[in-house]
């Protein structure tokens, strides 16, 4: 059997849209799903106009941090060099090729005014009406052709479509898939400043790189015909097709970094870890066999299956991207963990409290890293006071009832010397049998009167915990005046 190779072939044109980085993750699981299966990484860079500096390097950086490690690529090197478009078309390697597709009979040298065929693709667009252009160079002799290119006339390579008949091509999601010729329009395929378009520079690096899988989106079954057709002029095998649904906004708007929409170094920015971001992207649009959701990378290995990826677009979906980073946050050991807060607590927490302690309590509470700050801003700065917080039907508290029992815990608290959570939890405890009231009635109270916050990441005994003792009993005592006005 072939061995299976795959690439991602993105354009270094910004950062990693959402949907690039599935089709990365699609391929690399179909590489990686074989023993000896091989992922690689090439550049698409012959669009210059469209090129962002640093670009290469995000790309690089985005799949380094998901785990998505390339064998050959431009900065690990292969047998198949060089991994970069630009660099390829120095050796002549596309002009070669479309001047032997000439040949071939699968393409013809054009000397037309490219902006007249784009006007009257407009005007029949316009009209709804199909457009092929029918162009009058296929009829020039091979004499008058090269008279024309030594003379200097600009001209561009176009694809030769049959005018008549069918193309039938297969892909492994959407399945058979049949097209009339006349209905394809003759593409460039090499410009007239020597560079290929994509798709044909895709097609000659696929060939020559021995691509066996081409996972890409499917705004591409359009064109894959005509991809199909230039492979067949050459005689070559025919890749398998893995074309995938888009990842869309809503129902109507797909997920587009030109919309503004995130990409995956703002989702990383915004607290969401690499590992949850692919394990998420990986169910937009294909379905495991069970119910499991939560996947490592090398469990996605073992389950992922193309023909489960679906033909409908998958809606992004923000708050299970959450859900789904927050139970990766709750599943680290503590050590691991704490590393990983750390910087966030000490930009939100500037007093002397125990860091390690603050990160307990948040990991069992924060879905993203970047909601510590805003978990946290009762510790350094006593919020104002909202006598509104104390009225709570679940917990059965009122601010009457609410000031009885700060009084109580106020008065139990002063008198304790052991401040640990167990020796606070047991104090209090003992005190709701006291006062015969439900926990909540002391404890709700107790948390809204150290943090004035409705929300926050821990229980009044955790909360009272790290602010210690003296600072807790300013704040109950504060409270109790504040109920009494």
């Amino acid at each position: 059997m072939t061995k299976v190779r795959t690439r991602f072939a993105p354009s270094p044109t910004g950062y990693m849209h959402i949907g690039n980085l599935r089709t990365a993750l699609y391929e690399y699981l179909v590489a990686k799903k074989e023993p000896d299966g091989v992922f690689m990484l090439r550049i698409e860079d012959t669009d210059q106009g469209r090129l962002v500096e640093g670009a290469t390097d995000i790309i690089y950086e985005t799949l380094k941090q998901c785990g998505l490690k390339h064998d050959e690529g431009p900065d690990v090197g292969g047998d198949y060099g060089p991994y970069v478009q630009s660099e390829r078309m120095k050796s002549g390697i596309y002009k070669e090729y479309a001047f032997k597709l000439i040949e071939l009979g699968g393409a013809h040298i054009c000397f037309c005014d490219e902006e007249t065929i784009d006007n009257q693709r407009k005007i029949a667009e316009a009209r709804g009406e199909s457009f092929k252009y029918d162009d009058p160079c296929k009829n020039l002799s091979k004499e008058e052709v090269q008279r024309r290119i030594d003379a200097g006339e600009p001209y561009v390579i176009r694809q030769n479509i049959p005018l008549t008949g069918t193309t039938t091509f297969h892909d492994e999601v959407y399945g058979d898939i049949t097209v009339e010729n006349s209905t394809l329009d003759e593409s460039i395929l090499l410009k007239s400043d020597g560079f290929p378009t994509y798709n044909f520079a895709n097609i000659i690096d696929d060939h020559t790189m021995n691509i066996t899988h081409v996972v890409r989106g499917n705004e591409y079954l359009s064109s894959t015909p005509k991809y199909n057709l230039i492979y067949e002029a050459f005689g070559w095998n025919i890749p398998t097709y893995i074309h995938c649904p888009p990842v869309m906004k809503d129902e109507h708007h797909k997920l587009s970094k030109r919309n503004g929409d995130a990409s995956f170094q703002d989702l990383v920015a915004k607290g969401y870890l690499p590992e949850a971001i692919i394990n998420y992207i990986a169910l937009l649009g294909w379905s495991p066999e069970t119910d499991q959701e939560i996947y490592t990378l090398d469990e996605l290995k073992q389950a992922f299956n193309v023909k489960r990826i679906g033909t409908s677009g998958a809606i992004f979906d923000i708050e299970k991207l959450t859900w789904m980073n927050g139970m990766y946050l709750r599943k680290m050991d503590i050590d691991t963990y704490y590393k990983l807060v750390e910087p966030h607590i000490a930009k939100a927490v500037k007093g002397n409290y125990d860091h390690l302690s603050i990160a307990k309590i948040l990991q069992q509470r924060a879905n993203t890293l970047n909601e510590i700050d805003e978990m946290l801003d009762f510790i350094d700065t006593y919020l104002p006071f909202n006598i509104d917080l104390y009225t709570n039907k679940k917990m059965k508290t009122n601010p009457e009832i609410a000031l009885n029992s700060l009084k109580a815990a106020y008065d139990t608290l002063s008198d304790l010397e052991d401040w640990s959570e167990e020796s606070l939890h047991d104090t209090l405890m003992n005190l709701v049998t006291v006062l015969q009231i439900k926990n909540g009635q002391l404890l709700y109270p107790i948390r809204v009167a150290l943090t004035n916050k409705q929300f926050t990441p821990g229980g009044a005994i955790e909360i009272g915990h790290i602010l210690q003792k003296d600072e807790s009993l300013r704040r109950i005592k504060e409270s109790i005046i504040n109920l009494e006005k």
